[in-house]
This record gives C-alpha cells, structure tokens and sequence, in this order.
C-alpha cells in the first residue's frame, strides 16, 4: 500500500497540486479565474517555458545548461540596441539574438565535449562571461528608446511597433508570446519524441558509451542539445524585450532558477522520471499560478524566492526519493 501510493504521488503528484493551487486562487481571489487573467499567466510563463525547454533538452543528454539566464540577458540588450543604436531592421533584431545564443550554446558544448569541463563548471563559466559581455557591450545602461549615450549623443532610434507586437500583440484575443510558446512545445515534443535525432538525445543521455558503440554521433549529438538550448533562452529573451519595450541587462536573472524548478517539477508528470517538454509546460504552469495567486494576495515581492525555492525542493524530493526507491 505505502509503495502504491509513493507511486501515485510521483505520477500525479504535480497534476494533483497544481489542480489544488488553481481551486484555492479560484474560491479565495475573485478575479483570479477570468479569461484576461488566464492569458497574464501563460504570457508571463511563455519566457520561463522557452528557457526551461531550453535546459531540458540540456539535461535529455545528460548535461545540464546554466548558462541561460545570461543568454536571456544577452538577447535582450542586443535586440533592443539593433532597433535604438544601429534602427536595423526587424528581421535582423530577431536572428542575430538566436544567433548569438546558438553561439552560446556552441561555446558551452565545445568546453564540455572538447575540453573535458563537467557540464555544471563549464556552464557556470560561461554564464559569468556572458553576463560580463552583456554588460561591457551596453557599458552597464539598460536601453531604451532615444536615450543618451555616454558620450553625450543622443541614439537615433526606438523600439518598433512590428516588435513590440511579438511581446504585446494578439491574435484572436489570444497573446502571441503564448502562441510562440505552445508552439514551441509541439516542436520540441515532435522532435524528442518521434524524429531520430530525438531519440538519439535520449539514447546518448542515458549512456553515452552504448550510444557511441551502436553508431551515434554523440559529440554531435551533444553540441546540437546545447546549441538549441542557447537559442531558446535567446528566443526568450527577444520576447522578454519585446514585452518591455527596453533592454534590460539584468532581464535572465529569474529565469534561470524559475526554469530550472519548471524541468524538475516536470521529472515528476505522469511518472516520466525524466527530463520532457510536457512535464516542463505544467512545471512552468505551476510557478505561473503561484506567483499570479500569491501577487493577488499581496505578498511581498521579495519573498517570491522562498515560494520558488519551496517548490523546487519538493519537486526534486518527490523525483529523487521515488528514483532511490526504484533503484533499491
């Protein structure tokens, strides 16, 4: 009986607190369940979940990518500076952030795979680079249409609208970044799930020298893994500074641990017990519903960290206890 029902919690136990936190924000805050506050809900996750895709794929082949939140950062300020330094056009503001990040992701993979740095230090190295580009790159002001530049001069360009759409638009009364993001999420599924280079990653996260005997590219594998996951927290941040309207150089700062809790959260959906899309989805939901509820409550911002931490603790507590168990 105790072992049914540690089975039962680690299947359903996200899903069961998830539909808990929605009925109490329902019955206890009186504009919470409405279709407008529905939609703020999945757009503020629409980034986290683009970042939290990101390090999933990381984790598929058993590496793990802490560089993100600094890659967010870095997309952010360069799409912002495209429009007001340079008034470049729009189809160049959104590739050259994705490129950047896929760049990111390359330099991430080539220290991890051709160096030989664990994945957590090469990440970690690589994020503090990265935050010091950032900054140095914008002299540490955050951009924002016509502002003064530091050496007196005035910048000749603004935000456009056609970009500001991304982060504000609709379309059908439904918000584009949440559009963006669910389509994400069928791509990344489609592609993990049920295309072979998918089911590479899976094969060479679970073990790499049995990948590498049955014919995979595993160093290819992996640099692909990080360079998807460089251009989707790049991806995030483009729509971080369309949402805004600036450039923030501090934007990736809560993505990286809100990311993070969302896969781990995710380990637990429907017993996965593994690193996927959907789970990651439901994971971003639930630190959505939190912070959207707890906001309504009036808590102090400055305590959203501690509900965060909470619920990746339980999440990695709920996943690695059931895991230990299974192992024994």
């Amino acid at each position: 009986m105790k072992e049914r029902l540690l089975d039962l919690t680690f299947r359903y136990g996200a899903i069961f607190v998830i539909i808990a936190v929605f009925i109490y924000f329902s019955v206890t805050q009186p504009y919470f369940l409405n279709f407008e506050n529905m939609m703020d809900i999945l757009k503020y996750i629409s980034i986290v979940t683009l970042v939290g895709t990101g390090i999933t794929i990381s984790l598929v082949v058993d590496g793990f990518d802490l560089s993100v939140g600094s890659t967010v950062s870095l997309a952010t300020v360069v799409a912002a500076s495209l429009m007001v330094w340079y008034e470049m056009p729009l189809v160049l503001v959104i590739l050259v952030p994705l490129l950047l990040g896929a760049l990111v992701g390359l330099l991430n993979a080539f220290l991890i795979v051709r160096i030989g740095i664990p994945d957590l230090l090469a990440t970690l190295a690589v994020m503090y680079i990265i935050g010091g580009v950032h900054r140095t790159y914008t002299e540490g002001y955050n951009i924002h249409n016509y502002m003064n530049m530091p050496d007196g001069t005035k910048a000749p360009g603004a935000v456009s609208d056609s970009f500001l759409w991304l982060g504000k638009g609709e379309v059908a009364g439904v918000p584009v970044p949440v559009i963006l993001m669910l389509v994400t999420i069928v791509i990344v599924h489609l592609f993990l799930n049920y295309t072979r280079w998918g089911r590479q990653m899976y094969i060479t996260g679970g073990n790499q020298e049995a990948a590498r005997l049955s014919g995979i590219r595993v160093n290819r594998i992996r640099y692909a893994a990080y360079m998807m996951s460089g251009a989707l927290a790049a991806m995030g941040g483009v729509l971080f500074a369309a949402r805004v309207g600036s450039g923030q150089i501090d934007a990736g700062a809560p993505f990286l641990m809100e990311g993070v809790a969302a896969v781990f959260v995710g380990f637990s959906v429907f017993g996965a017990g593994k690193p996927n899309i959907l789970g990651t989805f439901l994971g971003s939901l639930l630190i959505g519903i939190l912070l959207n509820g707890l906001t309504m409550q009036n808590l102090p911002y400055y305590a959203y960290d501690i509900v965060k931490g909470t619920v990746l603790v339980m999440a990695l507590a709920v996943t690695f206890v059931h895991l230990k168990r299974r192992k024994t």
